[in-house]
């Protein structure tokens, strides 16, 4: 990585993200239980069944870990609170061991020099919630603004930035329309709810911490470029209806108020009744914006299939262990797009950027080196062309629990023997090391 700190701009920070189910260990310190504890149980969603229940065992390795943020030289660590470590049945009861945790990490972060970066909730739904409706249900903003409060008035006054919901496509519609994550439903009635609830309970959120005196307050979604599969006019809508879906719709919400004609064909009749009147919750201003950008998708049309009736073509390129296709300009065209239509002036951070590799503890993982090099390209690319880029952080400081893919996936910047836990950095970490400790 022949990068240099003067290579981008003035304060721009560099950092690393994991999330709290994925490393913590959720059967530890008074946690409740999840949707994603019930999801994989259930016999097909999850390789070899496998949860979040001990994962890399952060919560008594919580030093060890934050020593090794420090050693690479980060100036912002992107974590997740569990709802229900702090929650555990999702509303009144307050554990107050989860929040003490919470506490420490915060607290040995500014310790070591390094900038919290709060994000309230990545995909553990208290399984109470769910069995309630969770997103599907309307007082999700509410239950969701009571978390927050919660939260906030332990940490607020010395977290960096916060943003409330990570990925609100995975939240909503990866989750109910496709069903590869929990609740692990194919409805498109739920995921009509779920997909708006989470943009308002974004924008509760969002006052929540404002009226406590927070500042520094963004949104996180994760965008995968679209393009057809071919110049067929049906190839390029379907690609368009994709777009809209993965991409404009949260962000459109957002930034403009409105969701996109594509997907109104498909969602508008599941929608609940009043949910225009919501923008201006959701609307909340925001000091930022963050994009989590790995892949892109070739989408053809499906004709055999009713709306959005696309589907997937063959990738070209070079691959990740994810079977993704690595594109670098989809960053970049991602950046300034969403500079140019969305946020103006606002800051953008890439806020996940990683790659899976199949690395050994003792393999240099020169794949993971040339991903991050091409990306980091890319955001140059973008901050030439206008775009406020000022920031870059990640995905992941760790190998981790990967969702339905259980533990063969590994994003890690440190390699995790998942038997003893041992963690051992790789040379992706040496080099970022090398470079962001100057």
């Amino acid at each position: 990585m022949q990068f240099t700190r003067a290579d981008f701009p003035d304060g721009f920070r560099f950092g690393v993200a994991t999330s709290a189910y994925q490393i913590e260990g959720h059967q530890f310190g008074g946690a409740g239980q999840t949707h994603w504890d019930s999801f994989a149980a259930t016999p097909g969603n999850v390789v070899r069944f496998e949860d979040g229940a001990r994962a890399c065992d952060h919560y008594h390795r919580l030093d060890e870990d934050l020593d090794l943020i420090k050693g690479i030289g980060a100036d912002v660590y992107r974590f997740s609170t569990s709802w229900a470590r702090v929650m555990p049945e999702g509303t009144d009861r307050v554990n107050a061991e989860g929040l003490d945790f919470y506490d420490r990490l915060v607290d040995g972060l500014l310790e070591r020099g390094i900038s919290p970066a709060l994000t309230l909730y990545h995909w553990e739904l208290p399984q109470a919630l769910a069995d309630k409706g969770g997103w599907r249900n309307a007082d999700m903003p509410d239950w969701f603004a009571d978390y927050t409060e919660v939260v906030a008035s332990r940490l607020g006054d010395r977290i960096w930035s916060a943003a409330p919901i990570n990925e609100p496509w995975c939240v909503g519609w990866l989750s109910h329309f496709d069903g590869h994550h929990a609740p692990g439903l194919r409805d498109i009635r739920a995921t009509a709810r779920a997909m708006h609830h989470i943009l308002v309970s974004h924008g509760r959120a969002i006052q929540v911490m404002k009226g406590l005196g927070m500042g520094n307050l963004g949104a996180v979604c994760n965008m995968e470029w679209s393009t057809p599969a071919s110049d067929a006019p049906e190839d390029v809508a379907a690609a368009t209806r994709y777009d809209a879906i993965y991409n404009r719709f949260f962000v459109g919400g957002l930034f403009k108020g409105e969701y996109p004609a594509e997907v109104m064909e498909g969602l508008e009749p599941y929608l609940p009744t009043g949910w225009q009147d919501d923008f201006a919750t959701i609307q909340s201003p925001l000091d930022w914006m963050g994009v989590n950008y790995y892949t892109r998708k070739r989408i053809a049309h499906r004709p055999d299939a009713p709306w959005p009736a696309y589907q997937e073509a063959p990738t070209q390129g070079p691959l990740t262990q994810m079977d993704w296709e690595i594109h670098p300009d989809g960053l970049k065209d991602f950046l300034t797009r969403t500079a140019r239509e969305y946020t103006g002036d606002l800051p953008i951070y890439v806020t996940e950027n990683g790659m899976a590799n199949p690395d050994t503890h003792n393999q240099p993982d020169t794949a993971r080196s040339n991903y991050l090099t091409a990306h980091l390209k890319a955001v140059q690319e973008a901050v030439a062309e206008g775009a406020p880029v000022a920031g870059y952080f990640v995905w992941s400081l760790m190998d981790n629990y990967e969702w339905s893919l259980g533990y063969e996936k590994r994003f890690g910047l440190v390699h995790v023997d998942f038997e003893t836990l041992a963690r051992t950095p790789k040379a992706s970490y040496h080099a970022l090391a090398e470079w962001w400790r100057g």
